[in-house]
């Protein structure tokens, strides 16, 4: 008998989104950010609990306005430097209690850097995926391309 959980069923929630960018850091440095750094770029530092293995746990912790925002959800697959895909639960605001996915596709860009590829699916409405692809593409993203590039 198998012990891992099940992928969600995302029929019933057929919102979602894509957004691309060119990172200027390198596919493994992108990849320890998602898996190993994540209170150095999203997380509260300190705030974060995350082993990086299929169907391990995490939980993380975000200040945005004075208010505290926990994140959960799971690891569903891991590919070192190649690729992230985790499950994504935040309350009202985000993702409404909904367990999201979010899958994270790396791949070395000729110039030296990341083609990053997220994608974001299964949100219950249109207006919650709207306000993520806005956040992922105009905020989070960013900030992680400015946090890597600045590191030595």
């Amino acid at each position: 008998m198998s012990s891992a959980l099940p992928r969600p069923d995302l029929t019933a929630r057929p919102h979602g989104l894509t957004v691309e960018r060119l990172m200027k850091a390198a596919p493994e440095a992108v990849y320890r950010a998602w898996t190993a750094e994540f209170d150095s770029w999203f997380a509260d530092p300190g705030m974060v609990r995350m082993r990086p293995a299929v169907g391990e746990p995490y939980v993380f912790l975000t200040r945005h306005q004075s208010q505290v925002h926990p994140h959960y959800g799971r690891f569903l697959a891991l590919e070192p430097h190649r690729l992230v895909e985790l499950t994504w639960v935040t309350g009202a605001g985000g993702t409404e209690g909904a367990e999201t996915v979010v899958t994270v596709e790396l791949a070395p860009s000729p110039e030296g850097g990341t083609r990053l590829r997220l994608t974001h699916s299964g949100f219950n409405d249109l207006n919650a995926a709207t306000n993520h692809e806005e956040a992922w593409d105009q905020h989070v993203l960013p900030h992680l391309d400015d946090v890597l590039a600045a590191r030595p």
